[in-house]
């Protein structure tokens, strides 16, 4: 009796996740309000591409609030670069959302 050998699984092509920017934020900070909504609107624009904007409480991890604590607002790409603090610098986000692709 032969033994039979399991099928390779078909290739499946790479789902694009669109870029995610992390803020680092405080519940109680107006420049963070002001942050986000400034990206929610950068976000509707249509010639910006779509990103993913993930929240980030930096009073709750004592290594974030030791690091960004008085910066807060921050505006980082996924891998954790700076891109902008206290106000959203919308033309450094243009750019580098272009240079992604």
């Amino acid at each position: 009796m032969a033994t039979r050998r399991p099928s390779l699984p078909s290739r499946v092509p790479p789902i694009n996740k669109p870029p995610q920017l992390r803020l680092f934020s405080r519940d109680y900070c107006h420049l963070c309000h002001d942050m986000l909504a400034a990206l929610e609107i950068l976000r509707s624009e249509p010639d910006v591409p779509f990103f993913d904007i993930e929240v980030v409480d930096v009073d709750a991890d004592p290594v974030l609030e030791a690091k960004y604590n008085e910066l807060v607002p921050v505006l980082a790409d996924g891998e954790g670069r700076e891109l902008c603090h206290y106000f959203l610098d919308a033309a450094k986000v243009r750019e580098y959302l272009g240079a992604l692709g």
